[in-house]
C-alpha cells in the first residue's frame, strides 16, 4: 500500500528545506526553523503539517513582506521541464511538496501587495502548483486575478498555463469553492477557450476538469460549449470535451449526449440475463445483455447500468456505472457482459435484501431487473 500523501512532510524534507532557507539568507534560523516545523509531526495530517510549516516560515522569515518572499524565491530549485507530481527536492534547491507551505505563506500575508504576490506565486508553481494558494486572490479580487492568470495563458511554462485553468476550477477538490463563478462561469470559460487546444495534455485535462465543475451548476451552458468546440475539432480536443463531459454523459444529459453525437437510441433489449440472481457481500454480480438495432442508420451508443442499491428504510438509491460505447450497425445485435464487484467501501453502507439493476443506452432506460444481495452472517456490513 502506498505511504499517504502527508508523508511527504516529514523531518529530512523539513531539514532539507531549511538548508535550503538559510542557504538563501544568512538570518534564516534553520535550526529553529526545523524545531518549530517538526514540532509533534507525526500526530498532524496532511494541511496540518503543511500549515505548521507554514507557520515556520513565518516565525524565521524576515518581516518585511517582500523581503521574505525574496529568501522563498532564492531558495527554489532552478526551473526545469519535470512532471512535478513525482519529483521530490534535492539539493538544487526546493521544490515538490515543501513548495506547499511556501504558497500558504504568501496567500496569508500577501493580499495587499497583489500583483506581487502573484508574481511569486507564478514561480513557485513551476516547482510544485500554486493552484490552492492564488484562489485567496480570486476571492478578494476576482477581476483583477482573472486579469493577471489570462496572461499566463499565454505563459511559455505549462505549469504557469495549467495554473490559470486549475487554480480558477470553480469546484477544486481540496480547494473550496469559488462560489462567485459557481454562480457566474463566463469568466472561467473565457479563460478556457484560450487553453482548450493548449500543446500540453496536462493543460487540456485541467481545463476539462474546470469543465465539468462548471457543469455541475450550468449543465446546459457546457453541452452548448460542447457542441461548439467540437466542430472541426482534431482528436485531441475531442478528448478534451469527452473528459469535460464524463459527468453530465454518466447522468444521462440529452444536450450533451446529443452534442457528441449521442442522440435518442433507436434498438431493442432483447436479453438481460443475471447469471448471480444471489450475490454474497464481497462478491460479484454478473451480467449479460444483448440488444439489436432497429435503426436504418448506424449509431453510436453509450451503454451504461444503474445500481439501485437498497437503503436502511427499504428504499433504493440509483448509482450509474460506465458500461461500453459501441457502434451499433444497421439492424446489428450487440452482445455485453459484465462483472461487478460488490464490496466494503467507505462512502456506502450496503443492506441485504433486493437490489435493482437497469440497463441505459444514451441515457434512456431499456430493462430493469433485480438481484438479492446475501450478507454473510445475515447482517448489514458498511
Amino acid at each position: 500500500m502506498p505511504e499517504p500523501f502527508k508523508t511527504f512532510f516529514n523531518p529530512d524534507m523539513i531539514a532539507l528545506m531549511g538548508t535550503h532557507l538559510a542557504q538563501a539568507s544568512d538570518g534564516f534560523d534553520r535550526e529553529r526553523f526545523v524545531r518549530l516545523a517538526t514540532d509533534n509531526l507525526d500526530a498532524l495530517e496532511l494541511k496540518e503539517r503543511s500549515r505548521q510549516i507554514r507557520d515556520a516560515l513565518q516565525s524565521c522569515l524576515p518581516a518585511d513582506f517582500r523581503a521574505a518572499c525574496a529568501v522563498l524565491v532564492a531558495a527554489l530549485h532552478p526551473e526545469d521541464d519535470v512532471d512535478l507530481s513525482q519529483t521530490c527536492m534535492d539539493k538544487h534547491g526546493i521544490r515538490g511538496w515543501a513548495v506547499m507551505p511556501m504558497t500558504e505563506f504568501v496567500a496569508g500575508n500577501g493580499l495587499d501587495d497583489f500583483d506581487h504576490s502573484m508574481d511569486i506565486l507564478k514561480e513557485m508553481t513551476k516547482r510544485f502548483s500554486s493552484e490552492f494558494a492564488v484562489r485567496a486572490f480570486i476571492a478578494r479580487d476576482p477581476e483583477r486575478a482573472m486579469s493577471i492568470m489570462t496572461e499566463w495563458t499565454e505563459d511559455e511554462n505549462y505549469h504557469v498555463r495549467r495554473l490559470a485553468s486549475e487554480g480558477s476550477r470553480p469546484r477544486l477538490p481540496w480547494g473550496g469553492n469559488l462560489k462567485g463563478f459557481m454562480a457566474d462561469p463566463e469568466p472561467v470559460i473565457r479563460l478556457l477557450e484560450r487553453l482548450k487546444d493548449d500543446p500540453s495534455d496536462y493543460v487540456r485535462r485541467s481545463v476539462a476538469n474546470s469543465l465539468n465543475d462548471i457543469a455541475k451548476d450550468h449543465p446546459d451552458r457546457v453541452a452548448e460549449i460542447a457542441g461548439i468546440w467540437l466542430a472541426g475539432a482534431d482528436g485531441n480536443r475531442r478528448r478534451l470535451v469527452r473528459h469535460a463531459c464524463r459527468g453530465l454523459v454518466k447522468q444521462g444529459h440529452k444536450p450533451t449526449l446529443d452534442a457528441l453525437g449521442f442522440g435518442k437510441p433507436d434498438v431493442e433489449l432483447i436479453r438481460l440475463d443475471i447469471k448471480t440472481p444471489a450475490v454474497e457481500f464481497g462478491g460479484m454480480l454478473e451480467f449479460e445483455i444483448e440488444l439489436v438495432s432497429r435503426s436504418a442508420q448506424d449509431q453510436n451508443l453509450i451503454l451504461d447500468y444503474v445500481i439501485h442499491h437498497r437503503k436502511a428504510n427499504g428504499d433504493t438509491a440509483p448509482k450509474v456505472f460506465k458500461g461500453k460505447t459501441c457502434d451499433l450497425g444497421a439492424g446489428e445485435t450487440a452482445r455485453v457482459q459484465r462483472r461487478h464487484a460488490i464490496r466494503p467501501i467507505t462512502t456506502r453502507v450496503y443492506y441485504a435484501g433486493t437490489h435493482g439493476l437497469e440497463i441505459l443506452a444514451n441515457g434512456e432506460s431499456l430493462a430493469r431487473s433485480a438481484f438479492e444481495l446475501v450478507m454473510p452472517d445475515g447482517q448489514d456490513k458498511g
